[in-house]
């Protein structure tokens, strides 16, 4: 599947969501919450290993 036709399906079903009123929406301290979550596991990666 073409990544066009699979972005075009993801967007149809978050708008369905959206409309349904199941959709997940962020609150400022859980995107905050998240944040720190993310930066704390980037920060105990080791430096001299090569990324994807």
């Amino acid at each position: 599947m073409s990544p066009e036709k699979k972005r075009e399906i993801a967007s149809k079903g978050g708008k369905a969501a959206h409309s349904q009123g199941t959709a997940h929406k962020w609150t400022s301290e859980e995107a905050q919450a998240a944040g720190r979550k993310g930066g704390s596991i980037s920060r105990r990666r080791p430096k001299n290993t090569a990324q994807a």
